[in-house]
């Protein structure tokens, strides 16, 4: 089950559209979907959690919690909507786009992939991309 949470101001649009989405992204590669929980809160929260649960004093977009256990994919992910507005911005591109990013970006740290190397940022871009481009298609 996919659930989404507001910590702040911030409504999602489409959000049945986005759960059929993330659920097939999760079954595309391999996985179920156990419980996955979207929580979405500002800059300010989400430097909280990071300086709290990962003593990281800086701004991020995402933070994920895996708790994946075998081939069932569950986990929370904090994003912050101030940080997915102003990386729209500085990326061109439309907010609901980065928005997917963020969100799909999230599915696939649970899934396994990992973002701090050259190789594995070029994965998870095309990744990124790829389901992406399924969510515009469907």
């Amino acid at each position: 089950m996919i659930n989404y949470f507001s910590k702040n101001d911030f409504i999602l649009k489409n959000k049945l559209k986005r759960k059929k989405w993330l659920k097939e992204t999760i079954e595309n590669e391999g996985f179920r979907l156990g419980n996955i929980n979207y929580i979405f809160c500002s800059d300010e929260q989400l430097l909280d959690i990071n300086i709290q649960y990962l003593n990281h004093d800086y701004y991020t977009d995402i933070i994920t919690f895996d708790y994946k256990e075998n081939h069932i994919i569950s986990g929370d992910i904090f994003i912050s909507t101030d940080r997915v507005k102003e990386n729209a911005i500085i990326n061109n591109e439309e907010f609901d786009d980065e928005l997917n990013r963020v969100l799909v970006h999230g599915i696939l740290h649970i899934i396994g992939y990992k973002d701090k190397m050259d190789e594995d940022i070029k994965l998870m871009r095309e990744k990124e991309n790829t389901y992406i481009n399924l969510f515009k298609n469907n």
